[in-house]
């Protein structure tokens, strides 16, 4: 994977991360019909549909101390959408199905092999006989027992020489992975199962290293020698301070194996030689406060993207290897202003920057001999996510990627730096490209005037938007990007006739490091306030109507949906809420918590600093509640979340009631509204990141989709019938 994606795993870890891209599963096709490559081999989950419709997943069990009455009033409550549900979980595998030939599992191309999932496998064919049996090598019940219904494949590394291959397996119960080892060979056998892994290289074919997480903390590495006997383990180094957080990744010339130490706003990286991997670790620029780096390898240099530049941005510098501190960082590159980096891929003459702007994603290219000629590639006005193909060899001179959006499917291109030329890679079985629905980049005047982009996409013409109903995306933290990447859910929407709205708020990371920082600690409210002015603006230019709109956020981004609700629950009809991070104040007032040290750099820390907790107490939407009238609310919790426990998302459904119950007896004459709904649909095994299993994650998707239109009165577009 590209450096940048790879080393910002760790701000995105605090939310989605671990959840498969659809990119990733789209682009297995592709390689398997070898028009483009992928990914390093990070393996996402399975996904099949079912011919038979299967029952929905309902809540079986729940945390200690919650009274079973809540779960089964909860459950009485989604009876009245049931019917419509049913009637999504139809168009949903429908529209799930069109693509079904392209999600599938990723393909990693060994020296005599090629190896993929298949069945809940991993397997490997042979290169010289492509279309021969595949061989299993490893099953999830190999690693997964005594759950391996809901357990999948999150990474594969190959060793160098392709002696051995390592996988981890997540369950659905618990964010903790098993590594397993496999030996090949004629005769390939599982050697060794490690528990509790979070990222993991091979620096040499028999000398292991990985990073173990425990309590949602990965912090130490670890060596596993591997000869004749007993893998020998060895630490290699701990992490001392809660707030960072290290992986462990490969440069991309495979000589060094880096160690990354991260805080939310502080970076310290260390190497290790993959001809001499035993020897202690080299250090290359202590961790200093406020300087985030990240570095690849290749010919005696390092290159080093960090915000040691103006205003705190991403540039990209290098140093020699035999002198890589920071006094010898020499710039290379400097981007826009308000621009984000989204990747950067290195090659051997030259280097690829990724970049978001306002308005569009574009390329830059970099000649590494004359870094000043920097040539800049704009990419397609409909692209709104894009993803890394498979660029392993510093010696290409092809940059392979994927475009998608909301309404687009994955499509594969790639940058000839030959040629200086951008192709679009023709794709046999390719869905074609539909032209039919409008994607606008429009601005908000925030209260501070600052200008919030916004990204809108709709089928209707701009004379029907009025009537149309709405869906607005937020996230707002941790300097992470809205997820505008492909998904057959979305579309489903838009062929409904529904606008969708993504809000590139303060906090989040569309326009940058100061973007997110405008957004976090004692300035998180300007967040809140760039939320409440892109709705008032989306308003204005005519684009739907509250009563017709619904917002919606997951995790971190409840924050802010909930925040808004307190502050101008009249802008919204219902919201739907994922895992939502609703109690800042009280979670960061518990550092028994698990994240709460580490979070502090994101929230502020109410228990020392008064201002932060002012500031918190300011926008929290668990202790803001009060008596109005509120937009009906569906919040999907999952049994085995341990960053949003049940009952705190229960005690703020029972404030909302109550604040709800309160404002309904004193203008019970006066609001002829109906009485708004507040369910909590709770589902069992699943972590924060929701079901891996494609069926179930259609069944809450169809629930969801099924309170929108009934909170909202719309009525559901019904197939045409053929005639007889």
């Amino acid at each position: 994977m590209s450096l940048l994606l790879t080393a910002l795993r760790y701000a995105l870890r605090s939310d989605t991360y671990h959840q498969a891209s659809y990119h990733t599963k789209v682009t297995a096709a592709v390689c398997k019909a070898g028009k483009a490559q992928i990914h390093k081999g990070n393996f996402g989950p399975k996904y099949t549909i079912s011919d038979i419709p299967r029952q929905c997943v309902a809540a079986k069990h729940f945390s200690q101390g919650i009274p079973h009455s809540v779960p089964d009033d909860f459950k009485s409550q989604l009876q009245k959408y049931r019917t419509l549900e049913a009637i999504f979980r139809k168009k949903l595998r429908t529209a799930h199905a069109e693509f079904a030939d392209a999600a599938e599992g990723p393909v990693v191309h060994g020296r005599n092999h090629v190896y993929f999932e298949e069945g809940g496998c991993i397997c490997r064919r042979s290169l010289a006989n492509g279309q021969g049996e595949p061989q299993v090598l490893l099953s999830l019940g190999d690693v997964a027992w005594p759950d391996p219904e809901g357990a999948s494949f999150q990474r594969v590394r190959l060793s160098p020489q392709e002696k051995h291959l390592a996988a981890t397996v997540r369950s659905g119960r618990s964010e903790e992975a098993s590594c397993a080892v496999v030996r090949l060979g004629s005769t390939p056998a599982v050697t060794h199962i490690q528990t509790a892994v979070f990222s993991f290289e091979w620096a040499t074919d028999n000398i292991l290293f990985y990073t173990s997480q425990k309590n949602l903390r990965s912090f130490q590495v670890y060596s596993l020698v591997f000869g004749e006997e007993q893998p020998q383990r060895t630490l290699v180094c701990e992490e001392q301070d809660p707030r960072f957080f290290v992986e462990v990744m490969s440069s991309k010339d495979k000589r060094f194996l880096t160690i990354n130490c991260n805080s939310k706003s502080c970076s310290e990286v260390h190497l290790i030689e993959c001809r001499s991997p035993l020897l202690p670790p080299v250090l290359v620029q202590p961790r200093t406060a406020g300087l985030i780096y990240h570095v690849e390898h290749s010919e005696g240099q390092l290159y080093i993207l960090t915000n040691a530049g103006p205003a705190h941005e991403y540039q990209l510098m290098r140093a020699p290897l035999s002198s890589p501190s920071l006094k010898h960082w020499q710039l290379l590159y400097r981007p826009a202003v308000n621009t984000r980096v989204i990747d950067m891929e290195l090659f051997e003459k030259h280097c690829v920057m990724a970049m978001r702007g306002r308005t569009q994603l574009y390329l830059d290219i970099i000649p590494l001999d004359e870094p000043a000629q920097v040539s800049t590639v704009k990419l397609p006005q409909w692209a709104c996510a894009l993803e890394p193909g498979l660029n392993s060899q510093l010696s290409s001179n092809t940059f392979h990627f994927l475009l998608s959006s909301p309404a687009q499917p994955p499509r594969a291109f790639f940058y000839s730096l030959h040629e200086n030329h951008l192709y679009q890679q023709q794709e046999e079985q390719a869905v074609a490209c539909r032209t039919d629905y409008q994607t606008s980049r429009i601005e908000a005047q925030s209260m501070d005037g600052t200008a919030v982009p916004m990204t809108v996409i709709h089928r209707r013409t701009v004379e029907e938007l009025c009537q149309s109903p709405l869906l607005v995306h937020v996230y707002g933290a941790y300097g992470v990007d809205l997820n505008m990447a492909f998904k057959p859910e979305s579309r489903v929407l838009l062929d409904e006739g529904w606008t969708l709205a993504y809000c590139h708020v303060r906090g989040g990371g569309e326009l940058g490091l100061g973007w997110h920082a405008q957004g976090r600690l004692t300035q998180k409210h300007r967040g809140l306030e760039d939320l409440q002015a892109c709705v008032l603006r989306l308003f204005e230019l005519g684009v739907s109507r509250p009563g017709l709109s619904a917002l919606t956020g997951s995790s971190a981004g409840g924050v802010l949906a909930g925040a808004l609700c307190n502050r101008s629950p009249e802008l919204l009809r219902a919201l739907i809420l994922q895992a939502p991070f609703l109690d800042v104040l009280g979670a960061m007032q518990d550092p028994s918590l698990p994240l709460t040290v580490e979070e502090q750099e994101e929230w502020g820390d109410p228990l020392t600093n008064q201002e932060h907790r002012e500031s918190i107490e300011s926008y929290c939407p668990s202790h803001n509640i009060r008596a109005q009238r509120y937009p009906s609310m569906l919040i999907t919790a999952y049994e085995g979340d341990q960053r949003v426990p049940l009952p705190g998302l229960l005690k703020y459904i029972s404030r909302l009631r109550a604040a709800a119950a309160m404002h309904a007896s004193e203008y019970n004459k006066i609001d002829k509204d109906p009485v708004p709904s507040f369910i909590l649909d709770v589902q069992p095994g699943s972590d924060h990141f929701g079901p891996t299993d494609l069926e179930e994650s259609l069944c809450q998707t169809a629930r969801q989709f099924a309170f929108l239109y009934k909170e909202l009165g719309i009525d559901v577009k019904h197939p045409k019938r053929k005639r007889r």
